[in-house]
């Protein structure tokens, strides 16, 4: 059996268990399925031999993948949080994420085809807004909370108070 993280978020679907894990090891580097478990007899949530458990690694982070029905759905009191390295970094995630059915949301948050939460972003949002120069951090935040995928240049734009072009 696979070694598991001590705490690993385990991820209620309804029986897109192995779909999810194939389709987030593809987007993430560094990430892998560590196995497929399949229920020994029937369930509530389906026949003998279904799929019940996903374990899976997204660039070393194990998550479980449980097909546990239709009684639960995802919503965004949970989210996952990617730290993104730059403009390009953040796009490829977003596009990734919200492809085959997935819904963009406000500062930087979307919802993926399986309605699990993502925040995507850069790693420059955050020393922004840490910035001693309280000014400059409001003007990010009131830039950031205008966006619905996070733009580094318009959030260096309004830190610096300088607009493009100047």
């Amino acid at each position: 059996m696979p070694t598991m993280s001590k705490i690993s978020p385990c991820l209620w679907f309804n029986g897109e268990a192995e779909a999810a894990a194939k389709h987030y090891t593809k987007i993430f580097p560094n990430s892998r399925i560590l196995s497929v478990d399949r229920s020994p007899a029937d369930t509530p949530s389906g026949p003998e031999g279904m799929v019940i458990t996903v374990l899976f690694e997204l660039d070393g982070q194990t998550f479980i993948g449980l097909n546990g029905g239709s009684d639960f759905t995802f919503n965004e009191a949970i989210s996952f949080s990617i730290d993104c390295d730059g403009q390009a970094e953040v796009d490829r995630y977003w596009e990734a994420l919200i492809a085959g059915g997935g819904e963009p949301s406000v500062c930087g948050w979307l919802k993926d085809r399986f309605g699990v939460s993502w925040q995507v972003v850069p790693q420059r949002l955050p020393e922004m807004l840490q910035s001693p120069d309280r000014d400059a951090a409001r003007r990010a935040m009131e830039a950031m909370l205008k966006m619905r995928k996070i733009d580094v240049q318009e959030l260096e734009e309004a830190f610096s108070g300088v607009p493009a072009g100047r």
